[in-house]
């Protein structure tokens, strides 16, 4: 059970990107319809990843499974941590639109996801990671301990991360 509930580390950042552009996508869809359906996968793609990575994502699972390994060229491994805290960002944005629409705060909600375009366009596009740059930020001020990823804190580590 505990390995169901887990999150991959390292992370392919190719699968990372892809699935940051598929939040693109939605988010998007949710800006020109103004629907709530919409919001419906992308909060729950967010809580799928958080919790198991992208086995309970439908789009995470199309990530890994069916896109990047057809495509050609290197990949590259980055540690998992700062990506699931990433998630989590994405989570706590999605569910804040959520409320926001079912309470009929519609504009609230779009501007919301219009954050979350910005941060998941970064990573989907020029493999920006903000949620990971605040987990780097939140390691040197010791709210999240080193343990937690030790490739984080040592940077001699992260050219040693390999898939698992």
């Amino acid at each position: 059970m505990k390995s169901f509930f887990s999150f991959p580390h390292p992370v392919n950042e190719t699968s990372a990107r892809i699935v940051a552009g598929g939040v693109v996508a939605m988010s998007i869809l949710f800006l020109l319809t103004g629907s709530g359906w919409v919001l419906v996968p992308l909060t729950y793609g967010f809580v799928a990843r958080v919790l198991t990575g992208p086995t309970m994502s439908p789009l995470g699972r199309i990530a890994t499974q069916v896109v990047t390994p057809r495509l050609k060229g290197n990949h590259k491994f980055v540690p998992g941590p700062p990506k699931r805290f990433a998630q989590g960002i994405g989570m706590l944005f999605s569910g804040v639109a959520s409320l926001l629409w079912a309470t009929g705060n519609l504009g609230a909600a779009q501007l919301v996801i219009a954050a979350l375009i910005v941060a998941a366009g970064l990573e989907s596009f020029f493999a920006i990671c903000l949620g990971c740059m605040m987990f780097s930020v939140l390691m040197r001020l010791g709210v999240i301990p080193e343990d937690i990823c030790e490739e984080c804190s040592n940077i001699h580590l992260r050219s040693a991360a390999k898939p698992q």
